[in-house]
């Protein structure tokens, strides 16, 4: 979309190439340096899934990493770019993605987040011929798509599984999900492993069903809640985190309230929120009016904020008294005296920096980073929780205890 500022008016660049071209690069680069000429290749491919390349870790320390197993989106939510800048959905092979979670753990990573674009609609079907008839992707009640059901290959909780059980000793997230895609067979999982995080994004992007209608989310409000008590039942002590979006096209006062109340009556320890920014391209740009003024569109945002922070106050104050793992990741910043890490829900944990029993041979060390801490946890607030640390552990030593 930029090609005739960047290519033809301001002149400024030799090669644009787009995310799938990286293979075509070696003849984009000889057609700027031989012949002079500005090249271009931003097409978007139906099956590149990078499953071949092998990502370089920049943080070699870092204890945790992220390991993409799928590409695009199917979605089309009205305000989103993302299906016109990385494509239809398409998934890396389980074995791909199996074989790099266990490289990481060799390199000593204790956390891996997998990623998509809508991670949990994930579905291989590299190992097989798609049948016209199978086993669809299975959506949960009450939620629709604007796509026809998916049938055949290997379904996410079936990743899941085997990711979790390729290394028990490595915690295992995933982001970012859709809630249309949230089957119990992935929530079994989720509370069959104990090394898979028993904490879910959630993305509701607004509480009013006009406006979930406007942005083609394929949900409405009562069919979101129906499923946040669904999950809380099969997952009693989950974490969740959430997207919103005020201000979004013809937006009403009467209908952000609906926004506010749903995130008071859902609570969530962690939030992404925003002020609706319209992108070219988008079908809202297509078809809406971006016509909520930015003044209200920011009034509106501090009081979403407000809305989450009384939440989280209220749902990390329970957690004063239990004790819960930590995953080590580095010194505070603030102080060197002290170390942060993140639970089970993803919440910052902050300790001291003290010698502890290990729970494995009994011997005293210090905390470094990468180690898995179990702390008491002593104050908190909607952002941080402190703690004290008892002792250091692993995945399995903690949840045998």
């Amino acid at each position: 979309r930029l090609k005739e500022q960047l290519l033809e008016r301001e002149q400024c660049v030799d090669v644009i190439a787009g995310p799938d071209s990286y293979k075509d690069l070696p003849r984009l680069l000889a057609v700027a340096r031989h012949y002079g000429n500005s090249a271009i290749n931003v097409l978007l491919s139906l099956d590149e899934t990078y499953a071949d390349v092998m990502p370089v870790r920049l943080n070699s320390e870092s204890p945790t990493a992220f390991v993409s197993i799928m590409r695009g989106c199917d979605n089309m939510c009205t305000y989103c770019i993302v299906p016109f800048t990385r494509g239809r959905e398409r998934s890396r092979p389980l074995d791909s993605i199996v074989g790099e979670v266990r490289a990481l753990q060799e390199q000593g990573v204790r956390e891996v987040t997998l990623l998509g674009q809508n991670v949990n609609s994930y579905r291989d079907r590299s190992g097989s011929v798609v049948a016209e008839t199978g086993d669809g992707a299975s959506t949960v009640p009450g939620f629709k798509t604007v796509y026809k059901p998916k049938m055949g290959g290997i379904p996410f909780a079936d990743l899941l599984r085997c990711v979790a059980e390729a290394a028990p000793e490595m915690r295992i997230r995933f982001t970012s999900p859709h809630p249309k895609d949230f089957s119990d067979d992935v929530l079994r999982v989720i509370r069959d492993y104990p090394n898979v995080c028993k904490q879910l994004h959630l993305p509701a992007q607004s509480g009013n069903t006009q406006v979930l209608e406007r942005m083609r989310r394929g949900y409405s409000r009562e069919a979101y809640l129906d499923l946040v008590r669904h999950i809380r039942e099969i997952l009693p002590h989950v974490g969740l985190s959430s997207d919103f979006i005020c201000g979004f096209c013809g937006e009403t006062e009467e209908e952000f309230q609906d926004t506010l109340t749903l995130i008071h009556e859902v609570q969530y320890n962690v939030a992404y929120l925003f002020a609706y920014s319209m992108r070219e391209k988008t079908t809202a740009h297509r078809r809406y009016k971006d016509d909520v003024p930015m003044t209200t569109k920011n009034e509106r945002l501090i009081r979403m904020v407000d809305a989450f922070r009384t939440g989280a106050t209220q749902l990390h104050k329970q957690m004063e008294g239990q004790q819960q793992l930590i995953l080590i990741e580095g010194k505070s910043k603030r102080s060197d005296a002290h170390w942060f890490g993140r639970n089970d829900a993803n919440i910052k944990v902050i300790v001291p920096a003290v010698e502890l029993p290990v729970t494995a041979n009994g011997c005293r060390k210090a905390i470094q980073t990468g180690d898995f801490v179990v702390a008491s946890i002593e104050e908190s607030n909607s952002q941080v929780l402190k703690g004290k640390p008892l002792e250091i552990t692993s995945i399995g030593s903690y949840n045998r205890s």
